[in-house]
């Protein structure tokens, strides 16, 4: 009996192990996320080839790492098999060129470190032929890729509107992308040209630069020009970009500003004064742009034509100029990375360190204002000025520019131009200086452009006080003079370089202004004892001081002025916002002119509602509040409200409400 059941029970247990023995396909529970990345991830971001790649390589008996170390013989085999069609051949063969082309960059071989002088000449010279055959090697499969993937996309059966949904089109597209990206970056290391070109040379290719629809970068020297794809900005909340055909790039131009010799020269009549050439050196053209480059034949219609060698053309197009671009007759829409070359505009000139060292006269440079714009001057856009407020600079605007510029309406509509000015300096000097240097900017704008008219000015804090006084008639010169001692009223009556600044005229390109937490009536934290042991440390500017005392050459003029700097009207920024300054006294009741539409947004720090209670920390309700304000929203938070997210969206109202009321854009 006992034999029995054990013949039974080694039956029963071989069969069962011959029958799992038969069974190939077993199944398990997948986590969503590893299906979706098996799906849709490729080389690009993972050391492995893609699933639909893998698919096919299967079918020739070919390892995936033996085609991706030799991708030409594989991609000779895969051609031999009639099953695989067209689209799988073609995507493939684009993914092994790429393939290659990355574990070439990282090979030692193309390094620049291992190129070193303390070897001998005939070490040096062997290295440097590695490294240069090395970029060859990667230009000519880069080329390769490029090509495979342009005709994937274009010159197969199904076009890509028949292929919208496909993820492999996506990864197709990511790879011309990265393969034009890494074809500019390789052939800048190896040729270090040092101007543009009309075409260059890869391997047995051709490839002719078109400028036409970037004209600001035709003719002019380039002096950098990179792939934003690998570009990380930590300051930067967002990243604003358009998704799209063609690959991702920043162009940095030379600064071609002249430089002064010695120190920075502080010019008291900036409304008569002549610069060299004409040229004001303070407003600064845009010198990161963005830039996308497609590479398009030139002629070759078939499929055989593009893969073998036909010439084709880089072409740079400029993002905020053109959404879309026509290929084959068809329009398809241009990617762009917008935040970019504003990111590193902020990153390399660094205007945050630059603004506190001024506050303490250790930054020559910013003696004057300056004007910087974020993008090549249009004609056809209305202008948005932001003047930032104490101790700060255009990295306080960094939220709201990043959204501008991620807000198609407001891209298609708007420039920004931003003004940096050293906040140390006396309020009343700063407004005369930035009047002038917006006058000038403005006088360069063609009497027929859209840029002319209607501009928009927006002001944080002090920033809002000057931007109220940039848009309001006033003379104040009695009132000044009724503020100084007898002395000082004989002195000064009729004495220009003080009575200029006395007399504040509006600036009539501007129709709209925006004041964003601006202690219009002074705000008592001027006068706590932190602050004001501070306001002691922070200096006028020393080029400043001088300019002065050029003008007033009498001594006894010198003391009494530098008595009014310390004591009187003409102090520095910050004692100025204090709410028992002689400047608030002055300039508190002045109001925009009656054309002019404005708005308030004010922080709320506090839980009351109280108009005698709100304050935002630094400035209260009631100092903040402008009569006859078009709109006037309170937001939960701090000083720095321009930052807030509530603030932001409330300003994207008010630019939107400027176009609908303009005319320019209908909801």
């Amino acid at each position: 009996m006992q034999h029995k059941i054990n013949k039974f029970l080694l039956t029963g247990l071989v069969s069962t192990l011959l029958l799992s023995g038969c069974q190939v396909v077993s199944v398990k529970n997948q986590a969503l996320n590893v299906s979706i990345a098996n799906e849709r991830e490729s080389i690009i971001s993972r050391n492995k080839l893609s699933e639909a790649s893998l698919n096919v390589l299967s079918m020739t008996g070919r390892e995936a790492k033996i085609c991706s170390e030799n991708p030409e013989s594989c991609v000779d085999e895969i051609k031999k098999i009639p099953q695989i069609q067209d689209e799988q051949l073609l995507s493939t063969a684009s993914e092994l060129y790429l393939a290659k082309a990355i574990e070439l960059d990282k090979s030692s071989d193309c390094k620049t470190s291992i190129i070193t002088k303390h070897t001998s000449q005939e070490n040096q010279q062997a290295q440097q032929t590695a490294y240069n055959n090395c970029l060859d090697q990667q230009l000519d499969l880069l080329d390769k890729s490029v090509r495979h993937s342009y005709a994937y996309m274009f010159l197969t059966k199904r076009g890509p509107q028949d292929r919208i949904f496909d993820n492999r089109q996506v990864q197709i597209r990511d790879f011309y992308n990265q393969a034009i990206a890494k074809l500019v970056h390789a052939y800048t290391l190896r040729y270090k040209p040092t101007e543009v070109v009309s075409l260059i040379k890869v391997g047995q290719s051709i490839y002719k630069i078109n400028f036409d629809n970037y004209p600001e970068l035709k003719q002019r020297k380039i002096e950098n020009l990179m792939s934003t794809y690998n570009l990380n900005f930590s300051g930067l909340r967002s990243i604003t970009r358009r998704d799209g055909f063609g690959s991702e790039f920043l162009a940095v131009l030379p600064d071609e500003t002249p430089k002064p010799i010695g120190k920075s020269k502080y010019i008291v009549d900036p409304l008569t004064y002549k610069y060299p050439n004409g040229i004001n050196p303070n407003i600064h053209q845009a010198r990161y742009l963005a830039a996308t480059l497609t590479a398009e034949p030139a002629n070759a219609a078939s499929v055989n034509e593009i893969l073998n060698n036909s010439t084709f053309q880089i072409k740079a197009y400029d993002p905020y100029k053109f959404e879309k671009l026509k290929i084959a007759n068809k329009e398809y829409p241009l990617a762009a990375n917008f935040s970019a070359p504003y990111g590193l505009w902020l990153a390399e000139n660094n205007l945050g360190k630059s603004a506190y060292l001024s506050l303490i006269d250790r930054d020559e440079q910013l003696t004057m204002p300056h004007l910087y714009m974020l993008e090549p001057y249009n004609p056809n856009k209305k202008v948005i000025v932001l003047v930032h407020g104490l101790a700060s600079s255009p990295e306080a605007w960094i939220r709201l520019t990043n959204d501008i510029m991620g807000d198609p309406v407001l891209r298609e509509h708007y420039q920004v131009w931003q003004v940096f000015y050293s906040t140390n300096m006396p309020i009343l000097e700063s407004r005369f200086q930035i009047y002038a240097l917006l006058t000038q900017s403005f006088a360069q704008v063609n009497k027929q452009a859209s840029a002319k008219n209607d501009a928009v000015l927006v002001g944080h804090s002090m920033g809002g006080i000057i931007t109220r006084l940039l848009v309001s008639n006033a003379d104040t010169t009695q009132e000044a003079l009724k503020m100084m001692s007898s002395h000082q009223l004989n002195q000064y009556r009729n004495t220009a370089v003080v009575k200029d600044r006395m007399i504040m005229k509006d600036i009539p390109n501007f129709s709209r202004a925006i004041f964003l937490a601006a202690p219009h009536r002074g705000t008592a934290f001027a006068d706590r004892w932190f602050t004001k042991a501070a306001r002691k440390i922070i200096k006028l500017p020393g080029a400043f001081l001088s300019a002065i005392g050029d003008v007033i050459t009498q001594e006894e003029d010198l003391k009494d002025l530098f008595k009014e700097l310390s004591n009187g009207l003409i102090q520095n920024g910050p004692s100025n916002l204090s709410h028992t300054s002689k400047f608030v006294s002055l300039t508190e009741d002045i109001m925009p002119i009656k054309s002019m539409k404005y708005h308030s947004i004010i922080g709320n720090a506090t839980n009351s509602d109280d108009p005698n209670v709100i304050s935002d920390g630094v400035v209260p309700y009631k100092s903040a509040h402008l009569d006859g304000a078009i709109s006037e929203k309170i937001i939960k938070g701090g000083h720095s409200i321009q930052e807030t997210p509530e603030a932001v969206l409330e300003l994207r109202r008010i630019l939107r409400q400027h176009l609908v009321e303009l005319g320019l854009y209908k909801p």
